[in-house]
């Protein structure tokens, strides 16, 4: 069923959810921050129910949070969210009919709704002269002149009359800047329909992501494994290596495991300078492979593994006290996993061989391998 025959009878506001990455998280924070709040909501959309199963089409529900994509965005005719947001537009530049697609989540607003957008994404929509009726509140981990920004750990409201720090990012359980804006959007949403900040922040505090999306799956002798198989694309990646937990001095502490199908052809060396300053190693697997490797080599030593297993073995072997070993992929895993969640499971499996002391010791990279300059 179409997503405009589901909406046709939905009969609550609608916050809907759009952007390349962050949707599903953003989703939950908002359900979570609306339900602690005291809302009836319910989420719909990718990883949760179809509009179509909501109990009586929202007549007892406050609002269904709604996660939709650009495909979906350009054949609704029905939508018109109470709060529209759009989290970003990655990478940049974007092919312009794939901006203008964003256009649904906007154009049957009314000048009193809302429209929470990252302030780059905005910027990109007002070069593609897209049109936005509601008022607008744009946030930003990066930019300084966003109504909601990132500064020095604090979340910042710049807002007329809500000006000042909204929540230290220090006492949430999720971090890095990608986290950082999915926080800010949902803060801008919960200020957008009148929730109280120390309520909202009690209830984003405790949040905590989810499988496979920067979780901490476990810690031996001070080395952290870290699984981020929802990673599918370099932005994501690049949220995944500045979250990590920083190396002694300032020192790459990273082992990187990454690769799979690259489905939307991905210019690698665009993340290589993070990567040279983030990364000590990377173990790179699957169809893109040999492609990474002769983009990182450039940047760190770079290894092919035959499967992830071998990759968490090696990555295990060669790292010390205070690493991060990172599943972080930066593709797709249809090549060798059923889906992203089959691809974190078998990292799992492979880290906690390592716990039972399945791994034999291999001898460190850093003795084996220099940078690939090939």
């Amino acid at each position: 069923m179409s997503l405009d025959l589901q909406l046709e009878n939905l009969r609550c506001p609608t916050v809907a959810v759009g952007g390349t990455n962050g949707k599903s998280t953003t989703c939950s924070l908002l359900e979570r921050m609306l339900a602690h709040n005291h809302r009836r909501v319910v989420r719909c959309g990718e990883d949760a129910l179809p509009v179509s199963s909501v109990p009586n089409q929202g007549a007892d529900l406050d609002f269904v949070v709604l996660s939709v994509d650009p495909f979906e965005l350009q054949q609704v005719r029905q939508l018109r969210p109470a709060v529209a947001v759009l989290l970003n537009l990655w990478p940049d530049p974007k092919p312009e009919n794939y901006v203008r697609s964003f256009a649904g989540l906007f154009g049957n607003q009314q000048y009193f709704d809302w429209a929470v957008i990252q302030s780059q994404a905005l910027a990109r929509l007002r070069q593609a002269e897209v049109p936005i009726p509601s008022k607008v509140i744009s946030f930003s981990a990066t930019d300084p002149q966003a109504d909601l920004g990132l500064d020095r750990g604090l979340l910042v409201s710049r807002l007329p009359n809500w000006e000042g720090p909204l929540l230290d990012l220090a006492h949430c359980l999720v971090r890095g800047p990608h986290y950082a804006e999915d926080l800010l959007a949902t803060l801008a949403v919960g200020h957008a329909l009148r929730v109280p900040l120390e309520t909202m922040v009690d209830a984003l505090k405790t949040f905590h992501a989810g499988p496979h999306r920067c979780e901490l799956v476990a810690e031996f002798n001070g080395v952290q494994f870290i699984d981020d198989s929802k990673a599918c694309n370099l932005d994501a990646l690049q949220g995944a290596l500045q979250a990590a937990r920083p190396g002694l001095d300032g020192q790459p502490n990273v082992w990187l495991i990454a690769g799979g199908r690259d489905l939307s052809g991905h210019d690698f060396h665009d993340v290589g300078p993070l990567i040279s300053k983030r990364v000590k190693g990377a173990f790179v697997i699957g169809e893109a492979s040999q492609k990474i490797r002769l983009a990182w080599s450039l940047f760190t030593p770079c290894m092919q593994s035959a499967s992830l297993l071998e990759a968490v073995a090696e990555a295990a072997s060669n790292a010390a006290s205070g690493d991060v070993v990172l599943l972080s992929p930066a593709c797709s895993g249809l090549d060798q996993f059923r889906n992203y969640q089959h691809r974190g499971q078998v990292f799992c499996e492979g880290v906690k061989s390592i716990g039972r002391g399945q791994v034999a010791p291999r001898p460190h990279m850093s003795g084996v391998l220099a940078p690939d300059r090939s």
